[in-house]
């Protein structure tokens, strides 16, 4: 919002501080409660409220305040299954021999001595602390900070973010005011408490104690500034001209000196379509990276056609300019797959929750890192909700084996003097075959009428009704051909040659059988 006045930040500064402490208290009241909590609490607790502020701010504190709680437990429930995890790793490589190597599947011992000595207390560290949050989750028992933990902790380490205790003080009081109002449809512009009309005037319904400074009727407070939303504006103006709900928050920006106004609603879910409607036209594979993705066009029958594309995003930075990120490459990618004409897009089910701890992978302290930096989450949750607005169905794959089996049966072959397929390349295609049904590896040229089969086409690939056509071929017990005894080496190399060559002569001469008598 640009162009207000200092009455008006004056105002927002007032009633953000005033309804954050409201919060606050009834966060504090929320967590007090734990699982003993019922409907007549929140009643009562949404009543106390309602006298210092409005029935419909304390809808929204109370609301915000359960949703917080809630992620808090769910983020409880994913430590402990991060700790134990690590518990199960350690346990299971303490158990093996110093030295001993492990497979694909499971980890080996560990190298040495002492690095056995360090893990057995990590053991006891772990074990320790899961047994406490364990006791946390059943007694109900969250921890959450109002503003951040990571911006409590900075407050530690000022040299450090390069902050002084007067700028601190300022981020950490305006990250816990609380600004924000849930839509009601049916009412005026879809939002009683913060109301923005068409032309982007924003006005805001004062509590109780701060009614004095209203400039408006109602208790009401008209901000100087107008608004206007360029990222779906004619979607937000529809939906107040139909009194549909919206939700706002205003939030203050203190290393800009900047206030947004953030409009937010909810979309229906659109209706799931047939498969093979879906990929009537083909599909786009997608090939998640850290700091791309990797795209490319299959027809209907599975083959690449054009050139491969790929939309970069950086993942440095704050969490919005993470996210903004993302953003941006996805309405890239959707806005060339509906210049393509395809309405499916394929992408990998990744899930590294249980990936990144540095008990499974140890030293490997770059490979942690590049799985943690990967969007996963982010990117399907928004993909998801991004692509019902443009009419393109999602395909979730299995993940096992595209990178591996895409770079062995696709990159070579598709790689020239003008065109260097990258390995992310070919996964995308193994990707997208796989959404299609299709095997991932290619065929094979079949062989001519004049060698051993006339007639037939051989391919290195088995049908889609063989189970296991993506595996290795059996091994067959016995010998390679039927016409070779199993013994035939140990003879060939214990028989004596009947047949001699005269080197100096150049005449050949055999051996005459030896006489056997008495």
């Amino acid at each position: 919002m640009k162009q207000l006045t200092p009455a008006d930040e004056e105002v927002l500064a007032l009633v953000g501080a005033h309804l954050g402490s409201l919060a606050s208290r009834d966060l504090k009241a929320r967590c007090a409660d734990g699982l003993e909590h019922s409907t007549d609490r929140w009643a009562a607790r949404k009543k106390g409220l309602t006298a210092e502020s409005s029935s419909r701010w304390a809808g929204a504190i109370t609301k915000a305040t359960h949703d917080q709680w809630a992620l808090a437990r769910r983020g409880q429930a994913a430590h402990i299954q991060s700790l134990e995890a690590g518990v199960r790793t350690i346990a299971h490589r303490l158990s093996l021999p110093v030295g001993h190597k492990g497979t694909k599947q499971e980890p080996g011992g560990y190298r040495s001595a002492h690095e056995w000595f360090n893990k057995t207390r990590r053991l006891h560290v772990l074990e320790d602390r899961l047994e406490q949050v364990r006791a946390d989750r059943q007694a109900g028992v969250v921890r959450v900070v109002r503003g951040g933990k990571r911006l409590l902790g900075t407050r530690h380490n000022l040299d450090a973010a390069q902050l002084t205790e007067d700028q601190w003080r300022k981020r950490w009081e305006a990250g816990r005011w609380f600004l924000q109002a849930d839509g009601e449809s049916g009412r005026r512009f879809g939002n009683e408490t913060i109301r923005v009309t068409a032309h982007g005037e924003v006005s805001i319904k004062l509590p109780a104690p701060l009614k004095e400074l209203a400039n408006a009727k109602h208790g009401r407070y008209v901000l100087a500034a107008r608004v206007c939303f360029p990222h779906r504006g004619q979607e937000w103006a529809d939906r107040i001209e139909a009194n549909r709900a919206v939700a706002y928050r205003i939030h203050l920006d203190t290393g800009r000196g900047r206030w947004y106004l953030t409009a937010s609603w909810q979309i229906p879910p659109t209706k799931t379509i047939p498969l093979e409607a879906a990929l009537a036209d083909g599909v786009i594979g997608v090939d998640t990276n850290a700091d791309h993705l990797a795209v490319w066009r299959l027809d209907v029958h599975g083959n690449p056609t054009g050139r491969p594309r790929r939309f970069s995003y950086d993942l440095s930075g704050s969490a919005n300019h993470r996210d903004a990120q993302v953003r941006h490459a996805l309405s890239r990618l959707l806005n060339w797959a509906k210049t393509c004409g395809v309405k499916a897009i394929a992408v990998e089910d990744l899930d590294f929750a249980a990936e990144k701890t540095r008990e499974k992978h140890g030293r490997k302290c770059r490979f942690r890192q590049l799985i943690s930096g990967m969007p996963t989450g982010r990117l399907r949750a928004r993909l998801t909700s991004m692509a019902d607005a443009t009419g393109v169905a999602i395909i979730a794959v299995d993940p096992a084996y595209t990178s591996k089996w895409g770079t062995q049966h696709w990159q070579k072959p598709l790689t020239s003097r003008t065109r260097k397929t990258t390995r992310h390349d070919a996964a995308s295609i193994a990707i997208g075959r796989r959404a299609q049904g299709h095997p991932i590896r290619r065929r094979t040229t079949p062989p001519p009428h004049d060698r051993s089969d006339r007639a037939g086409h051989r391919t290195v690939q088995a049908g889609p009704e063989a189970p296991g056509r993506e595996g290795a071929r059996p091994r067959v017990a016995g010998p390679r051909t039927r016409s070779v005894p199993p013994d035939a080496a140990s003879t060939r190399a214990t028989r004596t040659p009947k047949t001699v060559r005269d080197v100096r002569s150049g005449q050949v001469w055999v051996q005459d059988s030896l006489l056997l008598t008495d």
